[in-house]
């Protein structure tokens, strides 16, 4: 009774902060009010346990895999167009995630006072839970890791969007009321979520994904899309369930924070991923060049964070949200495959 309680209130507290953003028209309202609330109810409510709250795993991944779903119904032939585009992007990318994990390094290790272990996780700018994951193996500072990608997610997309409406005074994402449904959903619609969700996460877990929940799903759903086997029309009302589940779910962890370390993870982050997007802005401006990629398609791109929610900012910008969520889940493959490989030879090592 005691976790069944402490769910409901995970998931009560992230309703009302869902709505709460919605009403405020803050991007990604489901996501970020949820969070926000549910890590405040956390911190100021069951804080001085000192325990972890319980949230089933499983009821996470699903709504994950939603989310990943989504995403992979944007997938279609112009994925196979842009081919000679992303054939020079990617590898910029590789270059562009080389200087941003030394420059975060740096920050974390240097600014942040964090052991060598934990800033070198700290830094990888992708891979939420496999950074975390990982960085536990390897000896890392498990509280740490997660607050301070936690942070890094949250920071990125409240500020892309926002930056965006400084400067071009449009809004965009989520607040400007884009959504990834491109059609009202019938009922074979839901019936190929509840078909793709588990067997998604089935193979997510088979082929030891990165971000199994999501990218199985995601590279099923894109694989039968863009191949015209299937044309699925997600309910976005779906979707900002996914999104508020996932959001309270994150939220709960700060139930073993303290505010003095929420101050410094935020103070760290700012640095961060400030540094992180000036990177990226310069990689933008000089990819311009070379692709027919605009400065803010590219930017959104190399971004690190929030695969919703950049795809809406994308569809704000009258971009293809394949691209960008194409440059994301690079990244994050990319930066979790790394950084598993650097974990496996240092447990070698250690063990030798």
């Amino acid at each position: 009774m005691k976790k069944y309680l402490q769910l409901a209130v995970i998931l009560g507290s992230g309703t009302v902060g869902a709505l709460l953003a919605q009403w405020l028209g803050l991007p990604i309202p489901f996501l970020l009010g949820s969070m926000a609330m549910s890590a405040t109810v956390s911190l100021t409510t069951f804080s001085r346990t000192g325990e972890r709250l319980w949230f089933p795993a499983r009821l996470r991944h699903v709504f994950i895999a939603v989310i990943g779903i989504m995403i992979g119904t944007t997938f279609n032939a112009d994925a196979l167009n842009a081919a000679s585009d992303l054939a020079i992007t990617l590898p910029a990318m590789v270059l562009f995630l080389a200087i941003a994990q030394i420059v975060n390094f740096g920050i974390f290790r240097r600014i942040g006072g964090f052991d060598s272990v934990t800033a070198k996780y700290a830094a990888m700018p992708g891979g939420l839970i496999e950074a975390v994951s990982l960085g536990e193996k390897a000896g890392g500072d498990v509280e740490a890791l997660s607050l301070q990608h936690f942070v890094r997610i949250v920071l990125v997309i409240v500020s892309v969007p926002l930056l965006f409406q400084l400067f071009t005074d449009e809004i965009v994402g989520s607040a400007a009321g884009k959504t990834l449904e491109r059609a009202a959903a019938e009922w074979q619609d839901w019936m190929l979520f509840s078909v793709l969700v588990p067997i998604g996460i089935m193979l997510g877990s088979l082929l030891k994904l990165p971000a199994g929940p999501l990218i199985g799903p995601l590279v099923l759903t894109a694989i039968f899309q863009a191949t015209g086997v299937i044309d699925l029309n997600g309910p976005d009302m779906l979707v900002s369930v996914a999104q508020l589940v996932v959001g309270s779910a994150l939220g709960s962890n700060f139930a073993r924070s303290t505010p003095r370390r929420l101050l410094s993870a935020f103070s760290l982050g700012v640095l961060s991923v400030g540094a992180t997007l000036a990177i990226a802005s310069g990689f933008a401006l000089l990819l311009e060049r070379a692709v027919p990629m605009t400065f803010e398609a590219l930017l959104i791109s190399f971004a690190p964070g929030g695969v919703t929610e950049m795809s809406l900012v994308a569809l704000s910008l009258g971009v293809t949200p394949v691209l960008v969520t194409t440059h994301h889940l690079f990244r994050i493959i990319l930066t979790v495959t790394v950084a598993g490989i650097l974990t496996g030879r240092t447990n070698h090592i250690g063990k030798g």
